[in-house]
């Protein structure tokens, strides 16, 4: 098992840029696969990007490609989301998650979770 804990978000404005971390605990982290989600008010979970566990492979929803880099960093075992051009509709909770298995952009294949960070972005 692993616990993740995101820090990080704040309130920016628009064009802005922020970088959240999320910190990794319990386990071996260079095992894990990660991800990830945010979620806006009436809206469900969505995925935003995601890293294989060699970090070889990344992946990014269409809405935030070119704007945020994933990347992670296993002797500090913390995975990153670097975010520029920021926009107000990516004002949401964003949220950590770890697989033991193979990189998904499916949030069910995720089994651990932090409890979120939210990101505000003002116009």
């Amino acid at each position: 098992q692993v616990q993740l804990v995101e820090s990080g978000g704040g309130l920016v404005q628009a064009g802005g840029s922020l970088r959240l971390s999320c910190a990794a605990s319990g386990r071996t982290f260079s095992s894990y696969a990660m991800g990830w989600f945010r979620q806006a008010p009436g809206k469900e979970r969505e995925f935003v990007a995601r890293i294989s566990r060699s970090g070889g492979i990344r992946y990014y929803a269409d809405a935030v490609r070119g704007r945020l880099t994933i990347s992670r960093d296993d002797a500090k075992n913390t995975v990153y989301l670097q975010m520029s051009s920021l926009k107000p509709e990516d004002t949401a909770i964003y949220y950590c998650a770890a697989t033991s298995a193979y990189s998904s952009s499916d949030r069910t294949d995720y089994n651990y979770w932090g409890q979120g960070t939210q990101v505000t972005v003002s116009s």
